[in-house]
C-alpha cells in the first residue's frame, strides 16, 4: 500500500514537471527570439549603440556596477515593501468595511475608480512637494499604486462567497464575525492573491517613478544619473534589475498562494 502511494506521488511530481515545461517553454522561446532580434539589430548597425546598447554591453554594465545596483536596489525594495504592506492593510480594512456597509460601498467605490484615472507621474511631484525628498513620498506613492488592485480583488472575493453557505451559517445562528472568517475570507483568498500579484509589480514601478523626481538613493535616482551621463547601457542594466526583482516578487506571491491555499493544488492533481 505504501509503495503504491509512493508511486502515485512520483507520477504526480513527474506530471507537474512536464506541465511546468510545457507552460514555460513558449515564454522562454519568445524571450530568446526577442534577445536574438535585439542582438541582430545592435550588431548589424541598424540602430546606433548610443540609442540602443547591445545585450552584451548591458550584461557587462550589470556585472561591473553590480555592487552599486544592489545598494540602490535595497533602498527601492525597502520603499516598495513598506508601501505594499501598508497598502495591503488599508485595502483589507477598506474592503471589509465596504462589504459590511453597502452605503459605504456605494460612496467609496466611484472614488476608487476615479483615483485610477489620475496618472501616477502626475501625483509624484505633489507628494515630493508636500513630504520632501525622503522615503515618505515614495512609500505613499507605492500605497496609492497597490491599494486599488488589492481592494477590488477583496471586494470581488467577498461577493463570490457561496450564498447557500452563508444562509446555512445564518440559520445556525452564526455571528457576522464567524461568517466572515469561515466563509467570506476563505472565498476571497484567490482574488486577494491575484490582486497582490499585480500590486507587487506596481510597487516596484511606483517606487522607481517617485525616485525620478527627487531623492538621494534608489534605482530611480541612479537611473536619472546615468541617463544624464548618456550611459544607456547602465540604464538598461537598471531596467533589467527591476524586471528580475519584480518577477521574483511575483514568484514569491505565487509561493505564498500555494502555502495559504493548499486545497487548490489538491484539486489540480485530481
Amino acid at each position: 500500500m505504501e509503495t503504491k502511494h509512493t508511486d502515485t506521488q512520483k507520477k504526480s511530481r513527474e506530471s507537474r514537471g512536464r506541465n511546468a515545461i510545457r507552460t514555460g517553454l513558449p515564454a522562454l522561446t519568445a524571450l530568446a527570439l526577442l534577445v536574438l532580434v535585439w542582438f541582430a539589430v545592435t550588431t548589424g548597425g541598424l540602430v546606433p549603440s548610443y540609442m540602443l546598447p547591445s545585450p552584451q554591453s548591458v550584461v557587462q554594465a550589470f556585472i561591473n556596477d553590480f555592487g552599486t545596483l544592489m545598494t540602490h536596489a535595497a533602498v527601492t525594495l525597502q520603499e516598495a515593501i513598506y508601501g505594499l504592506f501598508i497598502g495591503i492593510a488599508l485595502s483589507f480594512v477598506t474592503a471589509t468595511l465596504m462589504d459590511r456597509y453597502p452605503a459605504l460601498y456605494r460612496a467609496l467605490y466611484p472614488i476608487l475608480i476615479i483615483t485610477q484615472t489620475i496618472p501616477t507621474i502626475a501625483i509624484a511631484p505633489l507628494l515630493v512637494l508636500w513630504m520632501g525628498f525622503g522615503m515618505a513620498p515614495k512609500i505613499t506613492l507605492v500605497v496609492i499604486c497597490t491599494f486599488f488592485p488589492i481592494t477590488v480583488g477583496l471586494l470581488d472575493g467577498y461577493a463570490s462567497a457561496d450564498p447557500d453557505a452563508l444562509r446555512l451559517l445564518r440559520s445556525m445562528g452564526a455571528t457576522r464575525r464567524q461568517i466572515f472568517f469561515h466563509i467570506k475570507l476563505p472565498s476571497s483568498l484567490g482574488y486577494f492573491f491575484a490582486g497582490l500579484r499585480v500590486s507587487v509589480s506596481y510597487a516596484m514601478v511606483g517606487a522607481v517613478i517617485s525616485e525620478w523626481l527627487g531623492g538621494f538613493e534608489g534605482l530611480g535616482v541612479y537611473m536619472t544619473r546615468v541617463k544624464k551621463a548618456y550611459s544607456f547601457d547602465k540604464m538598461f542594466a537598471v531596467i533589467l534589475l527591476i524586471i528580475i526583482v519584480s518577477l521574483l516578487l511575483m514568484w514569491l506571491v505565487s509561493l505564498l498562494r500555494r502555502l495559504a491555499m493548499p486545497w487548490e493544488q489538491v484539486e489540480k492533481e485530481k
